[in-house]
Protein backbone atom coordinates (compact mmCIF):
# COMPACT_ATOMS: atom_id res chain seq x y z
CA UNK A 1 0.00 0.00 0.00
CA UNK A 2 1.17 3.66 -0.58
CA UNK A 3 1.40 6.41 1.87
CA UNK A 4 -0.69 8.95 1.20
CA UNK A 5 1.08 12.05 0.70
CA UNK A 6 0.65 14.84 3.74
CA UNK A 7 1.42 17.91 2.33
CA UNK A 8 3.54 20.75 5.24
CA UNK A 9 0.82 22.09 6.92
CA UNK A 10 -0.91 18.94 7.17
CA UNK A 11 2.48 17.20 8.49
CA UNK A 12 2.54 20.03 11.97
CA UNK A 13 -0.91 19.09 11.89
CA UNK A 14 0.10 15.50 11.92
CA UNK A 15 2.57 16.36 14.37
CA UNK A 16 0.43 17.69 16.96
CA UNK A 17 -1.63 14.15 16.61
CA UNK A 18 1.01 12.23 16.98
CA UNK A 19 2.08 13.84 20.46
CA UNK A 20 -1.58 13.42 21.57
CA UNK A 21 -3.40 10.48 20.28
CA UNK A 22 -5.92 9.51 20.34
CA UNK A 23 -7.47 12.92 21.02
CA UNK A 24 -11.05 14.62 21.41
CA UNK A 25 -11.31 17.12 18.59
CA UNK A 26 -12.44 19.97 20.28
CA UNK A 27 -8.82 19.79 22.52
CA UNK A 28 -7.10 19.14 19.08
CA UNK A 29 -8.99 22.13 17.72
CA UNK A 30 -7.71 23.98 20.37
CA UNK A 31 -3.57 22.71 19.86
CA UNK A 32 -4.09 23.91 16.64
CA UNK A 33 -5.16 27.22 17.23
CA UNK A 34 -2.31 27.47 20.28
CA UNK A 35 0.37 26.06 18.13
CA UNK A 36 -0.58 26.81 14.46
CA UNK A 37 -2.81 29.43 14.46
CA UNK A 38 -5.67 28.08 13.17
CA UNK A 39 -9.16 28.06 13.42
CA UNK A 40 -11.79 25.47 14.22
CA UNK A 41 -12.98 25.82 10.33
CA UNK A 42 -9.25 25.04 8.89
CA UNK A 43 -8.71 22.12 11.96
CA UNK A 44 -12.26 20.65 10.79
CA UNK A 45 -10.76 20.75 6.93
CA UNK A 46 -7.57 19.41 7.59
CA UNK A 47 -9.36 16.16 10.16
CA UNK A 48 -11.89 15.65 6.76
CA UNK A 49 -9.09 15.66 3.81
CA UNK A 50 -6.78 13.62 6.44
CA UNK A 51 -9.22 10.79 6.89
CA UNK A 52 -10.67 11.00 3.26
CA UNK A 53 -7.16 10.09 2.18
CA UNK A 54 -6.39 7.57 5.11
CA UNK A 55 -4.15 9.31 6.77
CA UNK A 56 -5.81 9.20 10.01
CA UNK A 57 -9.39 8.39 11.55
CA UNK A 58 -12.06 10.56 13.24
CA UNK A 59 -14.79 8.21 15.15
CA UNK A 60 -17.49 9.42 17.48
CA UNK A 61 -14.79 12.90 17.84
CA UNK A 62 -11.76 11.21 18.85
CA UNK A 63 -8.92 11.69 16.15
CA UNK A 64 -6.24 8.75 15.92
CA UNK A 65 -3.63 8.17 12.77
CA UNK A 66 -3.93 5.65 10.66
CA UNK A 67 -0.42 6.58 9.80
CA UNK A 68 2.72 5.90 12.26
CA UNK A 69 5.25 9.35 11.68
CA UNK A 70 7.69 7.18 10.90
CA UNK A 71 5.99 5.92 7.99
CA UNK A 72 5.46 9.23 6.71
CA UNK A 73 8.98 10.38 7.40
CA UNK A 74 9.94 7.63 4.77
CA UNK A 75 7.46 7.96 2.21
CA UNK A 76 8.95 11.95 2.36
CA UNK A 77 12.43 10.50 1.82
CA UNK A 78 11.56 8.43 -0.41
CA UNK A 79 10.11 10.73 -2.86
CA UNK A 80 12.35 12.94 -2.14
CA UNK A 81 15.34 10.69 -3.11
CA UNK A 82 13.41 9.49 -6.02
CA UNK A 83 12.60 12.97 -7.36
CA UNK A 84 15.69 14.99 -6.75
CA UNK A 85 18.60 11.83 -7.10
CA UNK A 86 16.64 9.59 -9.75
CA UNK A 87 16.55 6.90 -6.95
CA UNK A 88 20.18 6.93 -5.90
CA UNK A 89 20.54 6.60 -2.13
CA UNK A 90 24.21 7.59 -2.69
CA UNK A 91 23.62 10.69 -4.24
CA UNK A 92 21.52 11.70 -1.63
CA UNK A 93 23.84 10.95 1.20
CA UNK A 94 26.91 12.37 -0.66
CA UNK A 95 24.73 15.83 -1.19
CA UNK A 96 24.17 15.71 2.77
CA UNK A 97 27.30 15.45 3.64
CA UNK A 98 28.61 17.97 1.25
CA UNK A 99 26.54 20.62 2.93
CA UNK A 100 26.84 19.47 6.72
CA UNK A 101 29.78 18.54 8.41
CA UNK A 102 29.66 14.97 9.63
CA UNK A 103 30.55 14.28 13.20
CA UNK A 104 32.74 11.30 14.35
CA UNK A 105 29.65 9.65 15.83
CA UNK A 106 27.28 10.51 12.91
CA UNK A 107 30.00 8.97 10.51
CA UNK A 108 30.33 6.21 13.09
CA UNK A 109 26.70 5.82 13.39
CA UNK A 110 25.90 5.69 9.63
CA UNK A 111 28.74 3.07 8.89
CA UNK A 112 26.64 0.79 11.73
CA UNK A 113 23.22 1.47 9.63
CA UNK A 114 25.46 0.42 6.61
CA UNK A 115 26.19 -2.50 7.84
CA UNK A 116 23.39 -3.57 9.53
CA UNK A 117 21.25 -3.08 6.32
CA UNK A 118 23.96 -4.98 4.08
CA UNK A 119 23.57 -7.41 7.07
CA UNK A 120 19.69 -7.79 6.15
CA UNK A 121 18.72 -6.32 9.44
CA UNK A 122 16.69 -3.06 9.36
Amino acid sequence: MDTPKIFESEYRFCLILWEHEPINSTELVRLCRDRLGWSKATTYTVIRRLAARGVIKNENAVVTSLISKETAQAAEIDELVEKTFQGSLPAFVAAFARREKLSEDDTAALQRMIEAYGEGER
